[in-house]
């Protein structure tokens, strides 16, 4: 078994890769902005990055913002594992980066593009979205009177725990480039799903749809972040909510 370090490795995704992997009998090691001893914020680098990949083989890369930063963190990490000569990057991407002209998903895509830039050996997944973002979206939405959503944008989302079952047979694997995209069993209107929410937490919201502008909006509207081709994961938004809130759905 080798020495695997999980960047992200306390977050919704990265928590579930070090468990399933220290299950296949890996050694891992869980680096976080407060992960003790690796603690390490990916953004400034420095030693304490240096010490948490000496000796890896393998990087799983899940740390991520929103808020951006993600270019400058994979930086680090990439100049880090040349020196430390880790053998494989994973790393794990989302549905839709070459197609949705959204922020974020710029961001997303250029660490692709540096991974595969980078002269080691990688390999990356891109999925879409997880059950969890969209629990925390509609709870956000969930504390006005209304839930307002964009008009005729559909989502397919994904149980986390599959995803991060597909990222820790991929690290322990040998390097496979860019694998076959993951996606959730359901496409489904968000409509859909913000009424499902509802009836498992309980709460009474109207739900209005709402027409956006821009690009981002457009592509999202076209179905940029789906993958109904590969929709290869299991467990349903309704199966999610209903373990997450019991007796309710």
């Amino acid at each position: 078994m080798s020495t695997i370090l999980v960047t992200g490795g306390t977050g919704t995704l990265g928590r579930h890769v070090g468990e399933r992997l220290r299950t296949d009998g890996h050694d891992v090691r869980v680096l976080s902005r407060h992960a003790v001893p690796y603690a390490v914020d990916l953004r400034q680098g420095g030693s304490a990055l240096d010490a948490a990949v000496t000796g890896a083989d393998t990087v799983v890369h899940c740390a991520t913002s929103p808020r951006g930063g993600d270019e400058k963190a994979a930086r680090n990490l990439l100049t880090a594992a040349r020196r430390a000569g880790v053998a494989h990057l994973v790393y794990i991407s989302i549905v839709g980066v070459d197609r949705v002209p959204f922020g974020y998903y710029r961001s997303k895509l250029a660490v692709e593009r540096m991974f595969e830039d980078s002269g080691l050996a990688w390999t990356v997944l891109r999925t879409t979205q997880f059950h969890d973002l969209l629990l925390t979206l509609f709870d956000g939405m969930a504390r006005l009177p209304v839930l307002l959503l964009p008009a005729r944008v559909k989502d397919q989302p994904i149980e986390v725990t599959e995803v991060a079952g597909r990222l820790a047979d991929l690290a322990g694997a040998e390097p496979a480039g860019r694998v076959d995209d993951m996606g959730g069993p359901e496409v489904r209107t968000f409509d859909s799903l913000a009424r499902a929410y509802l009836r498992a937490t309980g709460r009474r919201r109207a739900v209005a749809k709402v027409p956006l502008r821009g690009a981002a909006y457009h592509a999202f509207r076209e179905g940029g972040h789906l993958a109904p081709a590969q929709a290869v994961g299991r467990t349903t938004f309704d199966e999610f909510l209903a373990k997450r809130f019991p007796g309710r759905t």
